[in-house]
């Protein structure tokens, strides 16, 4: 254990010579009080790790003595040590932030433990994450090797989130190295295995294939419409499965998670197609076939997603839900979030409401244009921490903290992630080729076919055909597609930002979670 600086206060404190005793063998520094007075005057002089506090002395309790210690060295541990094992005394130390609780007698391994719990937790937990991984690595690299399904792919990546999260535990820059690589690697497998199988999932006559975009609703979503039971469908933008693990504490504190799943967003991996295809419940050709006045392409004026409520109504229509009482609710700004807060109450007279909120796309292409965003998120773990930020203090949160309490389902989704790109690939096409860093479609494209998934007829990937002898292409793994005009200045410009469209399981294996209020 880490050698530490403890003091220790206790009114009988003589009685106690033998555990002092034993600390000091193990290389600890202990110092001792019999007050509380004598020992918030020592904290306010001298350097100290924990405190060991007897909860009842003369003079001012264990409790006010906390307190005062509180106010000097707000971050500093405090471990109560009481004969009262009343629930009220319990309760008054834990609400003023004690770091341990033991019953007296106390032995010296109690007391042992204790300290190495809130002194060399870090370096223990560090140490037993890096192990553990080290054993888990050979069971991912034969997972990898196993020529995996759909659903062992998006476990694969469930268990590389998983490291991922764990060894921000762990201070061995070279385990989260080969943590790195190993994704790295399976994002080049993922890329194979997608490219071998899209076109199978998405054909009409498909009658396997993994729940998509297309059919997110149907297989996870209307199921649980439940009469005198609200159903809240919350589609929060580009939303990472591990960002979903980020905020998921958040949601706990007041709905038990009954299901987490993911599913596969459809190509591109973009707003425009895998969420238009999620709200008409159709893939791309079929909305444009169905809806030739609302689709719009990437090369056309005007939004892409204005007609998400009307596809929404048309779905539930075909699946004979079309009298249920339904509200369709966007967020795009913070007015509009505040809107949903204040409304919130009267949603709860529905059957179904669907809230889509746009925030962490904004955020993604924000840090793209912005210095100060870059250097807020400027990898996985501080994106990450930026969402579960934003999401704490959201008025999407305020909304549904009203829902506590309440019988309701909430299915919490997204329609696409994103992966931070690092590798430039050229691409050249005509002035009509799309401007998209992952994914491109228009005339005439050359590429090199190893960087990207190509359908020379796009309607064999389920997507409309903009122009005769368009093609899509899709990038691979963290590669972002340049043109040669100004190559340069767009690589630097580009790369590490987090970009959306393309092929890798950030961005196409993707939260579904349905929670039920506690």
């Amino acid at each position: 254990m880490k050698l530490a600086k403890i003091l220790w206060v206790d009114d009988e404190i003589e009685s106690l010579n033998s555990q002092i005793l034993f600390l000091e063998t193990k290389g600890n520094e202990v110092q001792t009080r019999t007050n509380g007075y004598d020992a918030v005057e020592y904290v306010k002089d001298n350097i100290v790790d924990v405190v060991l506090l007897d909860e009842s002395m003369p003079g001012i309790t264990g409790l006010q003595t906390l307190q005062q210690i509180k106010e000097v060295k707000n971050t500093l541990p405090v471990v109560m040590i009481t004969k009262n094992e009343a629930e009220n005394i319990m309760d008054d130390a834990i609400g003023s932030q004690i770091s341990d609780y033991l019953i007296k007698p106390v032995n010296p391994n109690q007391v042992l433990l204790s300290l190495k719990k809130l002194i060399d937790n870090k370096r223990l937990v560090a140490e037993k994450t890096t192990a553990a991984y080290q054993q888990g690595f050979s069971s991912l690299f034969a997972a990898l090797n196993s020529n995996p399904d759909y659903n062992e792919w998006m476990e694969i990546y469930k268990k590389l989130v998983f490291w991922e999260l764990e060894m921000k535990k762990s201070d061995s820059p070279e385990m989260q190295e080969v943590l790195e690589t190993q994704k790295q690697e399976a994002n080049t497998e993922f890329f194979k295995f997608v490219s071998r199988h899209y076109a199978d999932w998405v054909s009409p006559k498909s009658t396997d294939g993994p729940i998509m975009s297309n059919n997110l609703m149907k297989y996870k979503v209307l199921p649980h419409l439940e009469e005198g039971v609200p159903l809240f469908f919350v589609l929060i933008d580009n939303l990472r499965f591990d960002q979903w693990k980020a905020i998921e504490p958040i949601f706990s504190e007041r709905f038990h998670v009954q299901d987490e799943q993911t599913f596969y967003s459809i190509l591109p991996t973009a707003t425009q197609y895998a969420r238009n295809a999620i709200f008409a419940g159709m893939m791309p050709v079929e909305i444009e076939k169905t809806f030739p006045a609302q689709w719009k392409n990437d090369d056309e004026e005007g939004g892409k997603n204005l007609h998400e409520e009307e596809f929404l109504r048309a779905q539930l229509k075909r699946y004979g839900k079309g009298n249920i009482r339904c509200s369709y609710t966007k967020v795009t700004n913070h007015q509009d979030g505040q809107k949903l807060v204040d409304n919130i109450h009267n949603l709860m007279q529905n059957d179904f409401n669907v809230i889509v909120y746009n925030f962490v796309d904004m955020l993604s292409h924000a840090r793209t244009e912005m210095e100060v965003l870059k250097e807020l998120a400027a990898d996985e773990t501080s994106y990450r921490s930026i969402t579960k930020s934003w999401f704490e203090h959201s008025p999407l949160h305020q909304a549904l903290k009203k829902l506590e309490g309440k019988k309701v389902t909430l299915v919490v989704a997204t329609d696409h992630g994103s992966t931070r790109v690092k590798s430039p690939a050229k691409v050249i096409g005509d002035k009509q080729t799309t401007a998209n860093l992952r994914y491109k479609h228009g005339r005439n494209l050359n590429y090199e076919a190893k960087d990207v998934l190509a359908f020379r007829d796009p309607r064999e990937a389920g997507l409309p055909v903009p122009n005769v002898n368009s093609s899509y292409i899709f990038a691979k793994g963290d590669i972002f597609l340049c043109y040669p005009n100004n190559y340069n200045h767009f690589v630097n410009y580009y790369r590490n930002t987090f970009q959306h469209g393309g092929i890798s399981m950030e961005e196409m294996i993707v939260p579904v979670v349905r929670m039920t209020s506690k």
